[in-house]
C-alpha cells in the first residue's frame, strides 16, 4: 500500500496537539488594522484551537500528523 498523501497547505496551517485536536493562527490580522484597537489586534497573536467540528476534516487532510 503507498503512502497517503498530506495536503500541503493544511500542513503549513495546522499542528496537532498533545490532546488530538489542532491548533491554527487567528484570521483578520493581515491587513485594515488601524480601525482594529490594540487589544483586539494582541488578542488575536495567539493560536487558536480548531472547533471540534472542523477537526476530522483537518486529520483527513494530514494523515499522518
Amino acid at each position: 500500500m503507498p503512502k497517503m498523501k498530506s495536503h500541503s497547505g493544511a500542513g503549513k496551517r495546522f499542528k496537532r496537539t498533545g490532546t488530538g485536536g489542532f491548533k491554527c493562527k487567528q484570521s483578520h490580522k493581515r491587513h485594515i488594522l488601524t480601525k482594529k484597537t490594540t487589544k483586539r489586534k494582541r488578542q488575536l497573536r495567539k493560536t487558536a484551537i480548531l472547533h471540534p467540528s472542523d477537526t476530522p476534516l483537518v486529520a483527513r487532510m494530514l494523515p499522518y500528523s
